[in-house]
């Protein structure tokens, strides 16, 4: 499980450690959610522009029907768009012996859990996670602060819609 804020590097982390599973020779597959087409319909694509060829599904129960019989490796970008099935579908397929990489945000823009993430957190073996840079003061960001009005919990954007703030920035910014 790789979490944090909007522009922590949680998609790269995921691409990286694809890459190196690639290099081992091991067959991978990742999914993202059909919703998400905010760089590419069918890659997923980190803000630095790395990409990494994906299948986009629904829901998190067409995971495990289009999971390959011998992929050992699955990646699933932006966990916090799917249902809250997706920590049982993980579960599954850590279960058949598939090492299961995760990354989505850990908090919506209004510093709450968001969707299925505290499920796959408290499922994973391991859990890590990442820190943007304040847009404010520089110090290290978790939170994804909303800079256009709006109160849809989800609301794809980039860096129009969003800043990563550390906590005092965040709390001096909601107050």
């Amino acid at each position: 499980m790789i979490c944090g804020s909007m522009f922590s590097g949680k998609t790269e982390e995921m691409i990286r450690r694809l890459r190196r599973a690639i290099i081992a020779k091991q067959r991978v597959e990742v999914f993202k959610p059909q919703m998400d087409n905010r760089y590419d319909e069918f890659n997923v694509v980190s803000h630095d522009e790395n990409i990494f060829n994906s299948t986009p599904v629904d829901s998190a129960s067409q995971i495990l029907l289009m999971v390959g019989d011998d992929v050992e490796v699955v990646g699933i970008d932006e966990a916090q768009f799917f249902d809250d099935q997706l920590a049982e579908v993980c579960d599954q397929l850590a279960n058949m012996g598939i090492r299961v990489i995760v990354a989505g945000l850990d908090m919506d823009f209004l510093g709450k859990p968001f969707g299925p993430i505290p499920a796959l957190m408290a499922i994973a073996e391991y859990v890590d996670k990442v820190h943007a840079i304040c847009a404010r003061c520089g110090n290290l960001a978790q939170y994804s602060h909303r800079i256009i009005p709006g109160d849809k919990l989800v609301m794809l954007g980039e860096k129009e819609s969003y800043e990563p703030l550390c906590r005092n920035c965040y709390q001096r910014n909601i107050l």
